[in-house]
């Protein structure tokens, strides 16, 4: 927290230009004029935008720091000693995460509200953020934990958070693609993140199977993450 405070305007900058880019490359490019689902394309990419955002800030935000504690500064092996429980630890670096992501995707709503004022931002909406937030956290730390080299993080990113990015519904409709395909992307995360929050800022009958499916990737990876943390500290 005391870091974010000194560098908030940088890391704002240098957070918001991609999702900034997406929405100026898709919304007011290749989706100018088309509509999805009875509103407009721009409308519907900016809560994906949204969700995209928390995936990628909440992830880097814990699992960069702890790949480097670990791997570079040799940090943690210090963490795992001081007089707190495994669980305080685990959620502390997760909540790195969490707070950079939701301060990243309240930024950038601030912006799309000034570009799309249609949207409803709710109790659901801010819920469905912080558990995107939360989920993604803690698959950063789980990446971290398991990586053995910085060049296992930019694999993990490549192979998993990178087709999440074109393929979680982010930028099109999942009920437009192939039944087997739609199984496929329904097993993805951040689909279930961008159902969520888009059914919430468009003012949409709340998705509760893609809430539950969001929450249960959240218990998945946080026990998964307390697993390894275990075998790290015995």
């Amino acid at each position: 927290m005391m870091m974010l405070k000194r560098r908030w305007a940088k890391y704002l900058v240098t957070t918001l230009i991609s999702p900034l880019l997406y929405l100026v490359a898709f919304g007011w490019g290749l989706g100018r004029g088309m509509s999805v689902s009875g509103t407009s394309y721009l409308e519907f990419v900016v809560p994906g935008i949204i969700a995209l955002t928390a995936m990628t800030t909440s992830f880097n935000g814990a699992g960069t720091r702890l790949n480097t504690d670990r791997l570079y500064f040799k940090s943690f092996d210090e963490c795992l000693m001081a007089p707190i429980s495994l669980t305080s630890l685990l959620l502390g670096k997760a909540m790195i995460g969490v707070v950079r992501g939701l301060f990243s995707s309240t930024a950038f709503l601030i912006v799309a509200t000034l570009i799309a004022p249609k949207f409803h931002v709710g109790p659901f909406f801010f819920i469905s953020l912080l558990l995107t937030c939360f989920t993604f956290s803690f698959l950063g730390v789980l990446a971290a934990l398991l990586a053995e080299s910085h060049e296992d993080m930019a694999t993990f990113s490549s192979l998993i958070l990178l087709p999440m990015t074109f393929l979680g519904g982010t930028f099109f409709s999942v009920n437009q693609v192939p039944t087997a395909l739609k199984i496929a992307l329904y097993a993805l995360p951040l689909t279930h993140s961008s159902i969520c929050i888009r059914a919430a800022a468009l003012g949409q009958p709340i998705p509760w199977e893609s809430f539950l499916a969001l929450a249960v990737f959240l218990l998945a990876f946080s026990l998964g993450s307390m697993a390894v943390l275990r075998k790290i500290s015995v």
